[in-house]
């Protein structure tokens, strides 16, 4: 089924659909501890008449749950679940009585761990710092206000032999009371982490939609295979078999390649595809199979002649519309008649 691009565009979404923006909303981050940010830093600036105010500021705010609190810190310092983790087991042979002494502003100061001792474990479930975790509201346990004060002050400890992790990396607390500081390193912190994260939003958006489609041509087809990425004897070398974002196989042994490119800003995936893109029809074809190509988002319509390229060696080219996949459906029953 040729397409010619004018009429794809006029089929295609261009945006991501509702349904995988808002399931990507769900489980992504980053974009909620940025948004958050100005109230992180506006509830440490506040809380600076002793090591512990923060519990009373953030008790008195809407916006900031518990646990988005803790999120923040362990960003920050760069501390996440399996580190916390080791911690509960290294911290009580370094805490007498599991308790923590340390310096804050020329002053020391001791806090007594209320969990450090129990069966629970310090990971990012039970913490609800997880992408599910991060939807509710949770409200200050005893776990979160022992782990907020260890990325605070952890660092300023007092005792012996500490782990390096939180002596070079739990030193947020030594910011509160000075505003610029505090406010330059959590914003320089986030933008490296934006950066470092951004091409894993795109793979994990990425991810969803080659769900959606497998989803919903599952739906359309129940008696299709679409759980393997590969197809026995087509290889990229003599060795290495191809892989395919989605591999339907009909009842009958028929099988189509299925690639799905989205991209909402322009860059070089949908030109790498189309690179491979005559190859990958000619070995199909000759062992008797097919390929179609999914193609959507406003930044693979500026990559027209990648875009010409697809639909040139495509036996089905549609966009992610619920319409067009419908096309896509009735090409691949044409495949077993």
């Amino acid at each position: 089924m040729t397409r010619k691009i004018a009429d794809l565009e006029a089929n295609a979404l261009k945006f991501w659909p509702p349904k995988i923006a808002e399931t990507e909303r769900n489980s992504s981050i980053i974009p909620k501890l940025i948004e958050t940010q100005d109230k992180f830093i506006s509830l440490l600036n506040i809380a600076d008449a002793e090591p512990f105010a923060w519990l009373k500021v953030l008790a008195t705010t809407k916006e900031l749950s518990a646990n988005l609190f803790l999120k923040h810190l362990m960003v920050l310092s760069d501390i996440g679940g399996e580190k916390l983790m080791r911690f509960k087991k290294e911290l009580p042979k370094i805490f007498e009585n599991n308790t923590m002494e340390f310096a804050w502003n020329a002053e020391n100061y001791s806090y007594k761990f209320q969990t450090l001792s129990g069966n629970k474990t310090w990971n990012n479930t039970y913490l609800k710092v997880d992408g599910v975790g991060l939807s509710t509201h949770q409200k200050l346990t005893p776990v979160i206000e022992d782990i907020t004060n260890l990325l605070l002050f952890g660092g300023a400890t007092l005792a012996e032999n500490i782990p390096s992790d939180i002596e070079e990396k739990c030193t947020i607390g030594t910011l509160i009371g000075h505003k610029k500081e505090l406010d330059a390193f959590v914003r320089q912190r986030y933008i490296w982490v934006s950066r470092i994260t951004g091409g894993a939003t795109a793979n994990s958006l990425g991810n969803l939609a080659q769900k959606y489609v497998v989803d919903y041509l599952q739906d359309k087809l129940p008696k299709w295979d679409f759980s393997k990425k590969q197809i026995q004897k087509i290889s990229q070398n003599k060795r290495t078999l191809l892989s395919y974002d989605i591999v339907a196989k009909s009842p009958k042994g028929k099988y189509c390649a299925i690639e799905v490119c989205f991209q909402v800003t322009t860059n070089s995936v949908i030109e790498r595809k189309a690179g491979q893109a005559q190859d990958r029809l000619k070995q199909l074809h000759k062992r008797g199979h097919f390929i179609s190509y999914i193609i959507d988002g406003a930044g693979n319509f500026e990559r027209l002649s990648a875009l010409r390229t697809l639909c040139q060696f495509s036996d089905c080219t549609v966009t992610l519309k619920d319409s067009e996949l419908d096309l896509l459906s009735k090409f691949l029953l044409s495949l077993d008649k």
